[in-house]
């Protein structure tokens, strides 16, 4: 089936800067987690930072880590965020990311994996080793920042940013 793309919103809810929604945070390739008791402020302040510059952290709505959360890639360029909601109960899992559209006529170019094409590709490594597609990633870190702090005091999707759903 075709994406289905969500267009940005014009409007964005207003929420509480203090809320914590996420229940746990797990740095990738790192011994750094956090649980639900060690997520404070002054954390949630330094990972918003780290877009900026650089990250790879998953953010878990449940508080084991394994079924509910967003991914957050940034290498101070590019800015991934993807999605993930697992379902055990035969429930279709979602697949939702960050969507680029100054980068859709790539789309098509994607499923040749020709990693070489800096047109299509971003240097962003999912997992370590799945290569991002610009189409995917977004470049306005100051709306990705929004969007991270957004799913963190919330744990939605921030509608001022576009985003792609894998049907």
């Amino acid at each position: 089936m075709k994406p289905k793309i969500i267009p940005k919103q014009e409007t964005v809810p207003s929420f509480d800067p203090n809320a914590v929604a996420i229940k746990y945070i797990d740095y990738y390739n790192s011994r750094v987690a956090y649980t639900e008791d060690e997520i404070t402020p002054e954390i949630v302040s330094k990972i918003l930072k780290e877009v900026y510059k650089g990250i790879n952290v998953c953010l878990f709505l449940d508080p084991d880590g394994e079924s509910d959360w967003m991914e957050v890639l940034s290498d101070g360029e590019w800015l991934y965020l993807g999605r993930f909601r697992l379902y055990e109960n035969g429930k279709k899992d979602e697949y939702i990311f960050s969507y680029n559209p100054d980068y859709a006529s790539t789309a098509a170019r994607i499923v040749e994996f020709d990693y070489s094409d800096k047109s299509v590709w971003t240097e962003l490594l999912s997992g370590g080793q799945s290569m991002i597609p610009k189409i995917d990633a977004i470049s306005d870190m100051e709306s990705g920042v929004k969007a991270v702090e957004f799913f963190i005091r919330t744990g939605e999707l921030y509608p001022g940013i576009d985003w792609v759903q894998e049907q």
